[in-house]
């Protein structure tokens, strides 16, 4: 079993900025992708962004441009860095692990992020 554990949520005004992390109890350097979802109240869960193992990015369209996605393999943690927060990023965001070998898929517990306008 892998914990992943994120930090980093709160409340913050718009326009403001936060950064989410996600510490994983297994070496993150063998996974397949690992990534950043969010869902809010009423709404499905979404991909925010993703980060394969060879460091390819990929985004959703509402937060290309203010969001970015990175990590650091020596400290087994994931990181979103957001800026320019928006109302509509108000979610609980969870971290998600695919590792390679692992027919598992890893999520977070999430932690809320609260956009004030």
């Amino acid at each position: 079993q892998v914990q992943l554990v994120e930090s980093g949520g709160g409340l913050v005004q718009a326009g403001g900025s936060l950064r989410l992390s996600c510490a994983a109890s297994r070496s993150i350097s063998r996974i397949n992708a690992m990534g950043w979802y969010r869902q809010a109240p009423g709404e499905q869960r979404e991909l925010v962004a993703r980060i394969t193992s060879g460091g390819r990015t990929n985004y959703a369209d509402s937060v290309k441009g203010r969001f970015t996605i990175y990590r650091n393999n020596a400290k087994n943690t994931l990181f979103l860095q957001m800026n320019s927060l928006k109302p509509e990023d108000t979610a609980v965001y969870y971290c998600n692990a695919d590792f390679q070998s692992d027919p598992n898929e890893y999520w977070g517990q999430g932690t809320q992020v609260t956009v004030s306008s």
